[in-house]
């Protein structure tokens, strides 16, 4: 039997995998070694997707966070390559665009061992991301590059991939699967809407986390002050997340918004469906609210996912006060077709299909 070792260290990754380890596990071809970071250290950023969506517990936990990036990939990098030491595995997975991503590959890369990436050929053009960076690098060192989009692999190509000894296939979007599969259990597992003692379509749902917003402290008082501006018209819930917190709580601001806590992936989901709109700086939570139907203002200068823009199902507002408000209007009574299908249909199996393909 043929071995995977799955490196994962932040919710997204969680969503992602679940679909695939599901898979994997119905089949019992491959035998999966799950390597959790430690990345997203917070429970209800990681220990509950474990639990909520039967992922299978990890083997090993590496409790690698709160560090600088360089430290933070580094300390991931050894202990990564102490484990597939232990493991000897045929390939390694790795999702998305993390300082877990990028360690996995390389440690994988080093061993001469397959290194599978789940999201390739991403591309926001924006090196000062280090997202961008860790994902630019994982691809070059891929040997099978799962794309979601023809864009995704119409990048890669554009960057000389073709000349590369690596294999380029568009699956589709593994994250569409978790929210056609998990929106029927969340339905029953979720009491989120009624404990919050919200309304269907009466609030507008945010979240903001990456660096470049919540280290920027005239960014982040412009992005909360904007949203505080809309919740004067229509309530804004917003599930901190811990950095978010701790740069509010360091520089003494506070938002007449509605801040709850980080929530499992069952209650975002039920938060997903009942919003009127969302508004985020997450590239995951973008692709969320399209497959929940619902128009995402994109608090960022660019988006990987350029073809939710290109069909109006998003909008870029930046750190704008203006733009973000005058979007909100345009949104808000907003009727948008949502029957075009971006991203394909039983992505799971095709991925694991080409999984097994390169596994053999």
């Amino acid at each position: 039997m043929k071995k995977v070792v799955t490196i994962l260290g932040a919710r997204p990754q969680f969503v992602k995998a679940a679909v695939l380890s599901r898979i994997i596990f119905e089949y019992s071809e491959i035998e999966e070694v799950i390597v959790h970071t430690g990345q997203h250290y917070d429970a209800n950023m990681s220990a509950v997707f474990f639990d909520e969506m039967g992922i299978p517990n990890p083997k090993y936990n590496l409790n690698i966070n709160e560090l600088s990036h360089g430290a933070m990939t580094g300390h991931m990098f050894e202990q990564i390559e102490r484990v597939l030491k232990i493991e000897k595995p045929d390939g390694v997975v790795v999702y998305g665009d993390t300082n877990s991503t990028l360690a996995g590959a390389l440690a994988s890369k080093k061993m001469d061992i397959k290194v599978i990436h789940i999201e390739a050929g991403l591309r926001s053009f924006n090196m000062k991301m280090p997202e961008e960076i860790n994902r630019v690098l994982t691809d070059r060192i891929a040997d099978l590059l799962i794309c979601p989009t023809d864009i995704a692999v119409k990048n890669l190509r554009n960057e000389g991939f073709d000349n590369f000894d690596s294999k380029i296939v568009k699956c589709g979007d593994i994250m569409k699967d978790a929210v056609e599969f998990y929106s029927k259990i969340s339905e029953q597992k979720s009491s989120i809407i009624n404990d919050l003692k919200l309304k269907n379509n009466q609030f507008v749902l945010a979240t903001i986390h990456r660096q470049e917003n919540t280290n920027d402290l005239d960014k982040l008082r412009t992005i909360f002050e904007c949203l505080e501006t809309i919740h004067n018209k229509k309530k804004v819930v917003i599930p901190l997340h811990p950095r978010t917190r701790k740069k509010l709580a360091d520089h003494d601001l506070d938002y007449n918004i509605t801040m709850i806590n980080p929530v499992g992936y069952f209650d975002m989901l039920e938060l997903l469906k009942s919003c009127a709109m969302v508004i985020t700086d997450s590239g995951g939570l973008q692709k969320e609210a399209y497959f929940n139907q619902k128009h995402c203002l994109i608090v960022r200068e660019e988006t990987e996912w350029v073809e939710l823009v290109e069909n109006n199902f998003a909008t870029i507002v930046g750190i704008d006060k203006e733009r973000m408000i005058k979007a909100f209007s345009n949104v808000e009574n907003k009727n948008t077709n949502y029957s075009l299908n971006l991203y394909g249909s039983s992505v799971g199996e095709k991925i694991y299909k080409e999984l097994l393909s390169i596994l053999n």
